[in-house]
């Protein structure tokens, strides 16, 4: 019993110091962050965090792997809520990714635009979430909820959006907030998925 309490200890700091890591760099960004100042700022020293990963590019990556594997999980709560019509799981997704995004700062988008092994990660993630909306538009199709609409045609858009969003040009554009955008990102996709009258 007392050996598998240090053990637990162990890994309940691991994984307080994992999610430290997220948040410190979700606020802050990354690119001007040294290893010293992530362990100053976690109140660790550099030597644990080389327990996380062996150099600060690989911390910085695990913590961008970290971070949407959760915002993950949680978008899909929110699409799996009872009683959803299909046009309503797509508004719950996308308003769902768009509360996810919401933490992160501008300087951590530009720092992730700029780190290659970072960018792949979110790259990935989005064209996850553009198979995830053909997905949810096929199944309203299934339904009889959406017109016969080429699902991978119109997730590829919403993708492409998304990425826009992200990169704050939505916002230079238009003045819309992310979450206004995504709203209308949702509306429009709805709209244009219903049935003609």
């Amino acid at each position: 019993m007392t050996s598998s309490a240090p053990v637990r200890r162990g890994e309940a700091r691991r994984v307080e110091l994992e999610n430290g890591v997220v948040r410190l760099i979700l606020s802050e960004g990354f690119a001007q962050l040294t290893l010293d100042d992530i362990a100053a700022r976690l109140h660790c020293s550099k030597r644990t965090l080389y327990t996380l990963a062996g150099s600060k590019e690989q911390l910085v990556r695990a913590a961008v792997v970290r971070f949407f594997r959760f915002a993950t999980e949680r978008v899909e709560r929110a699409v799996a809520a009872e009683g959803l019509s299909p046009a309503a799981r797509i508004t719950a997704y996308l308003n769902a990714v768009a509360a996810e995004l919401a933490v992160a700062s501008p300087r951590f988008f530009d720092d992730l635009a700029s780190f290659a092994p970072a960018a792949e990660v979110y790259e990935r993630n989005t064209q996850a979430a553009a198979r995830r909306i053909g997905e949810l538009i096929d199944d309203g199709v299934t339904k009889g909820a959406f017109r016969d609409a080429h699902a991978g045609f119109v997730a590829d858009l919403v993708a492409a959006q998304m990425v826009r969003i992200q990169r704050r040009a939505v916002a230079a554009s238009t003045g819309l907030s992310d979450s206004e955008a995504y709203a209308e990102l949702a509306a429009l996709v709805t709209a244009g998925l219903s049935h003609p009258a």
